[in-house]
């Protein structure tokens, strides 16, 4: 599908573009309040928060974006990735759009980036929610997307070409635990998404990039914090969930026990009335 196609079908209303460092960021700048940054995760886009964002606009000024590599937004002008990458472009967005303090709230590699800009930032964060937050990688182990990536045999599924929509179908069924959740409209924007120019050369840069583990840092961190976690995540264990809990000075932690890896999709009700609880508190 053509971006001009793609974008006719998958900006909202009040979507928006910026231009930054060369590329142009689709975001979302909804409500009136305290801010709350929404961060999403690999092969994903900020229509992941759609649900929340219809339920936090009602009382927060709420922004998300779709990420260099991925969704609208598309690949960087170098193609190069890293953590300080996003770290910067999150505080050069941030800037642009005059906001100095905010909650940020961050799933997958959205809480990576969410923490590792705290652990940079934090004078700016008032409170930082992680749902099934990356950033642990004992042994090497990642995500099943990164091991695909990372592995010159398998690495043809993202040739830059195509991934076959029944392979899209197969990952997101192993993402969310209700099974009725994964419709044909899901599969769709998943697939589309994944497929916008540039897209999956830059997943594969991604994966393959030096992200290094820095989660000894977490224990600088006081900023009040929620960690969320989807019990049956195939993806990232609930064991991470407790190598935050431990690591984190300042941190509460809630398992969604017959959830996966992205409950502000597959529970969005449930998980939304807990951030609004926690940043109420």
């Amino acid at each position: 599908m053509e971006l001009s196609d793609l974008v006719k079908k998958y900006t909202y209303e009040d979507s928006k573009f910026i231009d930054l460092y060369g590329i142009r960021i689709h975001y979302l700048d909804r409500g009136e309040g305290e801010v709350i940054l929404l961060l999403h995760g690999v092969f994903s886009s900020l229509h992941t928060f759609g649900h929340w964002f219809d339920i936090l606009s009602q009382n927060y000024r709420v922004i998300t974006l779709d990420l260099p590599g991925f969704g609208l937004t598309g690949p960087t002008i170098d193609n190069e990735y890293d953590m300080d990458l996003y770290i910067d472009y999150v505080h050069e967005f941030m800037s642009k759009l005059e906001v100095d303090k905010f909650n940020i709230v961050g799933n997958s590699l959205g809480g990576w980036i969410a923490w590792e800009y705290a652990v940079s930032y934090e004078s700016k964060i008032n409170k930082m929610i992680l749902l099934n937050s990356a950033g642990y990688i004992h042994n090497g182990v990642f995500p099943l997307p990164f091991v695909i990536a990372q592995t010159p045999v398998l690495r043809r599924v993202f040739n830059y070409e195509i991934v076959p929509k029944v392979v899209v179908r197969r990952f997101l069924r192993q993402v969310i635990c209700d099974q009725k959740r994964v419709n044909d409209e899901m599969v769709d924007r998943y697939y589309d998404l994944i497929h916008r120019e540039g897209n999956l050369e830059a997943f594969s840069r991604i994966a393959n990039s030096n992200f290094k583990q820095n989660t000894n840092a977490l224990r600088n961190i006081k900023t009040p914090t929620l960690v969320l976690w989807g019990g049956k995540d195939a993806w990232l264990s609930s064991d991470n969930a407790e190598f935050f809990k431990s690591d984190l000075q300042n941190v509460t932690v809630k398992l969604y026990h017959k959830v996966g890896h992205i409950p502000m999709e597959e529970i969005p009700e449930e998980s939304a009335r807990d951030v609004l609880f926690f940043l109420k508190k």
